[in-house]
């Protein structure tokens, strides 16, 4: 429906999502929970068969998002573990690697992936919902911090250094739920009775990969930053943007989440 802009970016492909569910429903409750294992059981595979993936986790649920062409690729990779479906008018229907086998692509041969920089900014992040009857309430301030809260503009001489803080907002609505996440600077703009979070209300640090944007190409990105933290058993809540990826990790635990990719980096080369 967006018109034609030479301001407005797209790229090339069309990506279709992944949902992944335990036991064909979605994970209780609603509560950040970010890259789960049963996530990182499809992001590392698909990293393996050379299928680049887009990481999107909201306040309720994860979702990974591949390219429509590799689709076939996705299908006969995951479908020894999972009972794969997609939906057809509202129902769930059951799909087979014969449903998908025109066209199949076979693995590249294995590469050594890029090890891209990670940066660890001091903002502290809160992830948040809010219930979709009380959106309006909050409509004037989301239009401003999205449309007139400006981010200072990138420089490449910082690109091998530590930010000291970094501007970042994200809003997803997705089947009606709705996932925010903001800086603890910009949530005290917003009324607090408002904006929902976890029992704790425990904030988040940022570590965000990559010097320069990082295209669409390339794969094992997630998948570097996931496997470590989820052998390590940290909750780690990913949001893949159109320049960078960047995942969120609870406050307490960032000093850890830094060695271990450090460590991951310096064994890799």
């Amino acid at each position: 429906e967006l018109p034609p802009s030479e301001f407005m970016q797209v790229a090339d492909s069309t990506w279709l999502v992944l949902s992944v569910v335990s036991n064909g429903r979605e994970p209780p409750g609603c509560q950040a929970t970010g890259v789960t294992k049963i996530a990182r059981s499809v992001i590392a595979p698909l990293a393996e068969h050379h299928v680049s993936v887009l990481m999107l986790s909201t306040y309720q649920t994860d979702f990974i998002l591949v390219r429509e062409r590799d689709l076939p690729v996705v299908i006969h990779t995951l479908a020894g573990e999972f009972d794969i479906y997609r939906e057809e008018s509202g129902e769930c229907v059951p799909v087979t690697c014969d449903d998908v086998s025109n066209g199949f692509l076979k693995p590249k041969p294995p590469t050594s992936p890029t090890l891209h920089p990670v940066q660890s900014p001091q903002t502290r992040f809160c992830v948040l919902t809010v219930a979709p009857d009380t959106l309006p309430a909050i409509a004037t301030m989301l239009i401003d911090v999205l449309f007139y809260s400006h981010s200072p503009p990138w420089d490449a001489a910082t690109s091998s250094q530590d930010l000291d803080s970094i501007t970042f907002f994200s809003f997803s609505l997705i089947e009606g739920y709705i996932s925010i996440v903001m800086d603890a600077e910009t949530q005290k703009r917003f009324p607090s009775d408002l904006l929902l979070t976890s029992s704790t209300g425990e904030l988040w640090r940022m570590v965000r990969i990559g010097g320069q944007p990082l295209g669409f190409d390339e794969c094992g990105i997630v998948a570097q930053i996931a496997e470590p933290l989820a052998a390590a058993d940290i909750s780690a809540y990913y949001i893949s943007t159109f320049n960078f990826d960047h995942a969120l990790v609870p406050e307490e635990g960032i000093a850890e989440v830094i060695q271990l990719l450090q460590q991951r980096q310096e064994s890799s080369r």
